[in-house]
């Protein structure tokens, strides 16, 4: 691309402040400036998309931190009641409520001090240094990284399960156990533990020319380290979204035909009904999954594209992004409705589950009921809704 036609594709804000300031500020009688540039530069900074952005990100994200923490201890005491605690798909739900409490504690919160906190008050910088330094800044690194991991996989896995469940139902006594399930989330953590190695182990602290300490990627090894991050980035948005979303048509096009089968039947068991309930759950929460996660994707892939590391030496020489902070603003906006990930779930129980909302009045009011609704025994608690 010609450097002149870049040009040409720069905001159109920036030239028309800079022209103002021109005609406005220029005392030809003094030959002299009545404002500083850069006093317009900050004017033009806060009537960007990027500002705007930030105090979006800024002002929200604690109100996500406040409801997904609060949101997913209510949900793992729910799944690890008496009544729920023996069935395997609340044995993912509860580990989802565990890896989404890690993310929002390691992730969503540190990144909010470092970029929401800071912004809205830049004295604070100062006093978040704990997580710029040694071990600290290496450790919560990989907790959050594992963390997001983790959520992204067991939503597959769960999926996987009900998939198993519903399209093919003489596998299920194989498959779909409380020990399976176990094995299954054993797996994932052994593995996300393994696979984000490389995150504390190419972090470093960088010291700027003012002095500032930054937890980042060791200088020495950051093309490595951005190849890795973008696998990471694609393994926890783009894959999970394409199995997702095939294994959703699957069984929505399974309870279609059965749909269609119990009504010539005429026939509706207990069981059947609990099986129901858990899809649901599933379905809503893995679609809520794919719309939150994909605008972000798609954003920071568009980013990554037109990434410096994209380009050689020589093609940076005639390449400019335009729209840097445009392109910015949207990612804070866009990334601030995946942090939505993290604290939507206990709402969406609540909605689809009969049996989720039960439980929530019994931890709360302490009713003396040990059995499902709509069970037909009083002591018994069927295994598995799966």
């Amino acid at each position: 691309m010609e450097p002149d036609l870049v040009n040409n594709t720069r905001p159109q804000t920036v030239y028309n402040f800079i022209y103002e300031f021109m005609l406005n500020n220029y005392d030809s009688e003094v030959d002299t400036w009545n404002k500083s540039l850069p006093d317009w530069f900050d004017r033009l900074e806060k009537n960007s998309l990027l500002h705007h952005a930030r105090l979006f990100y800024s002002y929200c994200t604690p109100f996500i931190l406040i409801l997904g923490i609060s949101g997913n201890i209510l949900s793992l005491c729910v799944f690890l009641s008496e009544n729920l605690r023996s069935l395997s798909a609340s044995t993912y739900l509860a580990a989802l409520s565990i890896s989404d409490l890690l993310a929002l504690v390691f992730y969503v919160m540190v990144e909010w001090l470092r970029r929401g906190l800071v912004y809205l008050e830049p004295d604070m910088k100062s006093r978040i240094l704990f997580f710029d330094g040694n071990v600290v800044c290496q450790f919560q690194l990989y907790v959050s990284y594992i963390s997001r991991l983790l959520s992204a996989w067991i939503v597959v896995a769960f999926t996987l399960e009900r998939y198993i469940g519903v399209c093919w139902p003489l596998l299920r006594k194989d498959f779909c156990t409380k020990k399976g399930t176990k094995r299954i989330i054993g797996g994932i953590i052994a593995s996300s533990a393994v696979g984000v190695l490389y995150k504390p182990i190419l972090s470093a602290i960088y010291v700027s020319g003012e002095g500032n300490h930054y937890c980042t990627t060791d200088i020495d090894h950051g093309f490595l380290s951005f190849i890795l991050d973008s696998i990471y980035a694609i393994l926890i948005t783009m894959v999970p979204f394409v199995v997702i979303a095939i294994l959703n048509i699957m069984i929505v096009r399974k309870l279609l035909s059965q749909r269609k089968k119990r009504k010539n039947r005429s026939i509706v068991t207990e069981e059947s009904v609990k099986r129901l309930e858990f899809t649901i759950i599933l379905l809503v929460v893995s679609f809520c999954f794919i719309a939150l996660t994909v605008p972000f994707f798609v954003v920071w892939l568009r980013n990554f594209l037109t990434s410096k590391h994209i380009y050689s030496t020589k093609d940076l020489t005639a390449y400019e992004e335009p729209n840097v902070d445009y392109w910015q603003g949207v990612l804070y906006i866009t990334r601030t409705i995946f942090y939505m990930n993290y604290c939507i779930n206990f709402f969406l129980y609540i909605i689809a589950g009969a049996y989720f909302r039960r439980e929530v009045k019994m931890l709360f009011f302490r009713r003396s009921l040990h059995t499902l609704p709509n069970s037909r025994s009083n002591t018994h608690t069927p295994h598995s809704y799966l």
